[in-house]
């Protein structure tokens, strides 16, 4: 990995997939783009403001990032085999995917699939671990569902359209909206810097708030239902049921990445932590006994402070790679 910062954005490259058969599952393939081709389109499409008034409506690409709600047609001309177009939200959102209209041929091996969440290389978001749904029921096949399933819904603030049309002039519309989502868990931030509050009520879940960037974090407050008797020395707060995790990583899934800290108390204070990583993880574990909240904010860090950090044999774990 090379030093400037767009390298480290690296495992932004994105596998479109490959789907073989008809079967449920997606058989990831890499065919890389740039992170910062990816992010271009993000950027575009946050500069699209139009009154409430009017759809926005454009054509959707076979590679494409979709963050403003509207209309979107793809019409093929030409065979297009492997083609993804990625949605986001705002944190508090969630997706909502409607089928307008409908032309491919679903017996000669065309396809239209949502999945709940993203992948990246291979990997998941949100991870196995953290997700509701098992990895099967995340599927959404339009072949096998048809005008039954009409609207899909995502469980967080991404959502991925994966599509195959074998014949030019083949196509489809679809509408994208955002819909509140009161307690949002599972969150890909859009921007390198923010702030955000966590919120689990009494559910036993796991909830990752995920910052493709590297950055810097600082919990403002952390607090945990259970009693505070547990010791800071507890490792890895082996034993406590609540607890949030900071995680860094190269990749989405938050299984595959590293544990930079853990915390299984409450306080009050702010507490900071530089990862110099391409993926950057606030994660909540609840034991579905109490309310457990955490407060963060985070920012960018600059070229100047990944440089320093590459000395940290800590947190080098990323910069190393």
């Amino acid at each position: 990995m090379t030093g400037s910062l767009r390298a480290h954005l690296c495992f932004l490259l994105l596998s479109v997939t490959a789907l073989r058969g008809r079967g449920r599952y997606i058989d990831v393939q890499e065919n890389e783009i740039s992170a910062e081709g990816l992010f271009s389109l993000l950027n575009s499409e946050l500069k699209r403001e139009l009154p409430d008034e009017f759809l926005y409506r454009r054509p959707l690409r076979c590679l494409d990032m979709v963050a403003v709600e509207g209309q979107f047609t793809f019409t093929a001309d030409r065979p297009q085999l492997n083609c993804a177009a990625f949605f986001i939200g705002e944190p508090t959102d969630i997706i909502s995917i409607e089928y307008d209209s409908v032309n491919i041929d679903c017996r000669g091996g065309d396809f239209i699939k949502v999945f709940d969440g993203w992948v990246m290389k291979g990997e998941k978001f949100p991870s196995s671990q953290d997700h509701p749904l098992p990895l099967y029921e995340r599927y959404s096949d339009y072949c096998d569902s048809g005008e039954a399933q009409p609207i899909v819904r995502s469980s967080q603030n991404v959502a991925m359209v994966f599509f195959r049309l074998h014949q030019s002039g083949s196509s489809f519309t679809i509408t994208f909206r955002k819909v509140l989502n009161p307690f949002p868990c599972n969150v890909i931030s859009q921007t390198p810097e923010g702030r955000f509050s966590m919120v689990i009520p009494e559910q036993h879940r796991n909830c990752s708030y995920s910052i493709i960037y590297p950055v810097e974090i600082q919990i403002g407050e952390l607090s945990l239902g259970h009693h505070n008797d547990l010791k800071r020395s507890v490792p890895g707060c082996a034993g406590a049921g609540d607890f949030v995790e900071l995680l860094g990583g190269n990749g989405v899934d938050t299984s595959k990445m590293f544990p930079m800290a853990d915390l299984c108390y409450s306080f009050n204070g702010p507490a900071q932590l530089k990862v110099g990583c391409d993926n950057t993880v606030v994660r909540m574990v609840s034991s579905g006994k109490f309310v457990n909240r955490v407060t963060f904010q985070y920012r960018l860090l600059d070229h100047q402070e990944l440089q320093k950090l590459k000395g940290n044999s800590v947190e080098d774990l990323c910069l190393s790679g």
